[in-house]
């Protein structure tokens, strides 16, 4: 009989791995106080270097897997040297014996534990509590649980994400095993151990042997069952009390105890020979007298798992850092597209969006390769992304960057999302390329107002569109939350230090709490921008607290604006602080639409949550009475505007007519700010498509500004550079410029639209051209992309094409996308993948050094053809004002009517011999730009006479909308 110190040790070490009462193993933790437990450590090591039998192989065993692991886990931190594997261990039991061997061996390993310890009376809810935090800790890797016998339950162990269970509690990790999929699953490291024990120490081979598990239990009899029949054995459960247990005990070659023996269970029945395997703590005490008798009968070989199966668990955790680290890696699209059936005549865009069943969300992100934890789901079809896949892909290669832009539009708009749409549809649909599609949010002001939604359109459209034109995942109203309290926060100021003294102020912003008086973070960094080198708010000076509580607020300069994303054009100017309270300060403002707010273009330009908050504290609302700016950050506010633009800043992935992917994320108007999609969106994308996909992505309005803005402005902001432009151009339209009669929104189109006319169209490509002539500035090809309508003659359609690649575009190429979803735009997507492949000498139009007048004009003159600039005496006052305080370098954003290269909707074409009038020119410090107003121009939009709400309905009974277009 081979008794020895390890099998007495097994009382403690044993019962955290060992299933009980039908759970799952309990698990063990680092400890957190070791009560004594050093001196057990040191024994049990001092025992395997010099005791002999059974034990020292035991020890042996554990010690081969220890040195095995180690070495699996410096190869790993040789190819990734910064990652260090944590494994969380989370007890609420008072057992701290195992957790010295569990910290010793994950030392020698090179693992890193955590302990979290929890009161022992812990609630299931607090216990599965803080397993999900540990779930979406990403420094985490392992989570194994140490709780007392009676705590676990189906709850608590299914709380464990499987990714993460390295003791395979899990009923997905069972699943798995039971599946033969051990590559991809974590075994109880108890019954590992006893398989360890059967086939290395004890029975050599147990193919035809037959194994009795006496007293076992759920994970643990369901794990050996499945490894000792997968190694040919004949396998047999039962109780203690079990009838007939005399004869399975006798017939046994292997008997596997999970629970304590009954006194009343004689040794006897055992027969000679047969070994033993422990499972269970008590199994070998003396007051049950079990090992006792064994040891003088002399008839079998008792084993016991012990610190064996703690060392399998370090194993597992190795193995589960392993996967972990595959699943950092880049992903191989498996992408399955869903099917079209193009119907004639094309019905609406809603019914078409409606006879579609999108994927889940879920699914879409893994074929394109996303991690679980790099989603957030939003419903069934929208999941916001996390930034985290940024760091993960960041030494990946990047696809394509392509920019679909358009010529001068009608009102009506030419269909760029629409061909933006159809070109990744047919890339990755009818091509298998991989490819993504990044839109902007739409505004609920077109939404509701004249041009209705900005999903595509026809069988090129993002799905569902009703939720990507309403709401989607409410970033634009995050917006308009941060907005709207800096401007609260403003007023609040001026209101306040206009009634207050300065002591007063100071008791004030820095109270006095439980006796304590601090300032608070974004407080001393304000004392550090005034040079005031101080943290204890009683030491100031009276001179200090007066620099540190007034901002002097000069009223007459605030720029910033309350906003709201509906077309509202009552108030462009508005009266504010008439009521009583505030003590009769009143002043003139206005509001503006929510796109067209500053913190729209960072969320816009924004590369990391760090640069959005830093991007937020910048924004200047005004100046003081001195003429020096006061920002975001002075207010105190910037803290709490990152908080509520914490979710907005990941973008929306969402999905074509045909499951191809599309991110939607930011949504600046390009007249009135820089209209482009997020840089965000953007980087994420290029990453996922990988070397060889194509990201498209979308530029407000014509080329003249959208496109300018995406070269100027966006990509000086992401250092991306574009390999495409895709000009999209329409028939109609250039009848428009061609001296057509007026487009107007809601009324039939003239029969000078609807019949051929060729002169018209040869008159009209004029803009095109021009718009052709724009992109060649910036050294990127061009392909002219003809959005084909039913109206348009064939005649019509070649000519466009024959005169835009006589002028310089590398193709033009018809398009039926809206009419046949991708299929109608493989030519298009042929001919950008054509169009990559060249060297392009891309560049910017102007450097940033040179003052903001002659930027202006540069833009002005090369760009609109305009032959000079007009500045009025706000506007060169305000440009005076900026370069004076520093924000000279800034790129330049025009807003300018979209409807005409001059300054005037009407003419149309390419107007030439005009003076640009600089109204005003306004800063975005945070966003990164000086923006001019051009004319007349307005922030706030409003309603016609007939708006698209008359059409928008929703069925009460089925909840479906009607009428979005």
């Amino acid at each position: 009989m081979r008794l020895s110190a390890l099998c007495r040790l097994s009382r403690g070490a044993a019962a955290p791995l060992a299933g009980r009462k039908g759970t799952a193993p309990l698990q063990a933790g680092s400890p957190a106080t070791r009560r004594g437990t050093a001196s057990t450590w040191g024994r049990w090591e001092k025992q395997q270097a010099g005791g002999g039998g059974s034990c020292s192989a035991r020890g042996s065993a554990a010690g081969e897997i220890i040195q095995s692991s180690k070495k699996v886990l410096a190869s790993l931190q040789k190819g990734h040297p910064t990652f260090m594997p944590t494994l969380a261990i989370v007890q609420a039991s008072d057992e701290d014996l195992v957790q010295e061997i569990n910290q010793n061996f994950a030392k020698e390993i090179g693992l890193h534990v955590i302990h979290i310890c929890l009161p022992q009376g812990s609630s299931e809810d607090e216990i599965v509590g803080e397993i999900l935090r540990l779930n979406e800790d990403p420094t985490v890797h392992g989570i194994a649980l140490h709780l007392s016998e009676n705590a676990y339950s189906t709850k608590i162990l299914n709380a464990v994400k499987p990714e993460k269970d390295v003791d395979g509690v899990s009923d997905v990790n069972l699943g798995r095993l039971v599946r033969g999929d051990t590559y991809n699953c974590s075994v109880s490291p108890t019954a590992s151990a006893v398989m360890e024990l059967l086939e290395k120490i004890a029975v050599k081979t147990i193919d035809g042997k037959k194994v009795l598990l006496v007293g076992t239990c759920g994970l643990l009899e369901a794990s050996l069952q499945c490894l000792l029949q997968r190694k040919g054995a004949m396998t047999m459960s039962c109780q203690w009390k079990t009838q007939q247990l005399q004869s399975k005990l006798h017939q046994a070659d292997v008997v596997v105890v999970g629970s304590t023996k009954p006194k009343e269970i004689p040794v006897s029945w055992i027969r000679p020979g047969t070994t033993i395997v422990s499972c269970y703590p008590d199994f070998l005490s003396g007051e049950h007298g079990y090992g006792q008798d064994l040891k003088y009968s002399n008839q079998s070989a008792v084993e016991a798992v012990g610190p064996l199966a703690i060392a399998v668990r370090m194993q597992n955790m190795v193995k589960t850092s392993e996967r972990w680290i595959r699943s950092q890696q880049y992903r191989e699209w498996n992408l399955h597209c869903l099917k079209l059936q193009p119907l004639s005549p094309v019905p609406s865009d809603i019914e078409i969006s409606r006879g579609q069943s999108p994927k889940a969300v879920d699914v879409l992100a893994k074929e394109i390769g996303l991690l679980a934890d790099e989603i957030e789901i939003y419903g069934q079809t929208k999941a916001k992304v996390r930034l985290s896949l940024l760091e993960r892909l960041k030494d990946h290669p990047d696809g394509k960057y392509v920019l679909v832009a358009g010529i001068t539009p009608t009102p009506l708009g030419e269909g760029k999302s629409t061909v933006t749409i159809g070109l990744v549809q047919a890339l990755t649909a009818h091509l298998n390329v991989n490819s993504f599609a990044c839109l902007r949010q739409p505004s609920q002001g077109p939404t509701f107002g004249v041009k209705g939604g900005a999903a595509g359109g026809g069988y090129a459209q993002v799905i569902p569109m009703e939720e990507f034109n309403l709401h989607l995942t409410g970033d634009i109203h995050a917006i308009t939350a941060a907005n709207n309290l800096l401007a609260a926060a403003i007023d609040a100021r001026i209101l306040h230090e206009s009634t207050q003294s300065d002591k007063a102020l100071y008791n004030r912003l820095v109270p006095v709490v439980n006796s304590v008086r601090e300032f608070s973070s974004i407080q001393l960094a304000r004392l550090k921008r005034l040079g005031i080198n101080k943290t204890d708010p009683g030491t100031l000076t009276a001179d200090e607290i007066s620099k540190f509580v007034r901002l002097d607020i000069d009223p007459s300069t605030i720029t910033w604006q309350r906003v709201l994303d509906t077309n509202d054009r009552f108030l462009r100017k508005i009266t504010v602080g008439q009521a009583n309270t505030e003590k009769g300060f009143f002043r003139q403002a206005q509001f503006d639409i929510a796109v067209a707010s500053e913190i729209m273009a960072i969320l816009a330009l924004t590369t990391s949550l760090a640069d959005m908050k830093e991007r937020l504290g910048k924004m200047v609302v005004a100046n003081d009475k001195n003429g020096q700016p006061v920002t975001a950050e002075d207010l105190g506010v910037t803290g709490a505007l990152a908080v509520l633009m914490k979710d907005a800043i990941k973008p929306t992935l969402m999905q074509t007519l045909e499951g191809t992917p599309v991110f939607v994320h930011a949504g600046p108007f390009a007249n009135i700010a820089h209209g482009n999609s997020s840089v965000l969106a953007d980087k994420i994308a290029l990453k996922l498509v990988g070397e060889g996909g194509f990201v498209v992505t979308e530029a407000g309005f014509g080329a003249d500004i959208g496109m300018e803005k995406f070269f100027n402005i966006k990509c000086r902001a992401s250092g991306l550079v574009p390999s495409v432009v895709v000009l999209v151009a329409t028939v109609r339209a250039l009848k428009m410029h061609g001296g057509g009669p007026n487009v107007t929104a809601g009324a039939p189109l003239k029969k000078e639209y609807t019949e051929e006319n060729l002169q018209l169209v040869a008159d009209g490509c004029c803009n095109l051209q021009k718009q052709i002539q724009i992109a060649q500035l910036f050294g990127v090809p061009v392909v002219v992309a003809l959005n084909v309508f039913k109206t348009d003659s064939h005649a019509e359609v070649d000519l466009v094409c024959e005169i835009a690649k006589q002028s310089g575009a590398f193709d033009a190429v018809p398009c039926n996308h809206w009419s046949a979803g991708g299929r109608g735009a493989v030519d298009l997507a042929q001919a950008v993948r054509k169009a990559a492949s060249q060297e392009n000498s891309f560049k910017y139009l102007y450097n940033l050094e040179l003052p903001i007048i002659e930027k202006i004009r540069i833009i002005a003159q090369k760009v609109y053809g305009a032959e000079d600039i007009e500045l009025s005496p706000e506007a060169q006052s305000q440009i005076s004002c900026y370069s004076k305080q520093g924000f000279g370098n800034l790129p330049i954003c025009m807003a300018k009517t979209h409807l005409s290269l001059s300054h005037q909707p009407e003419r149309k074409g390419v107007p030439t011999g005009f003076i640009l009038p600089i109204s005003d020119v306004r800063a975005s410090i945070g966003a990164g730009f000086i923006y001019p107003l051009v004319g007349t121009m307005s922030t706030m939009p409003g309603l016609p006479t007939r708006p698209c709400f008359y059409d928008i309905d929703l069925d009460p009974d089925t909840e479906q909308v009607k009428g979005l277009f």
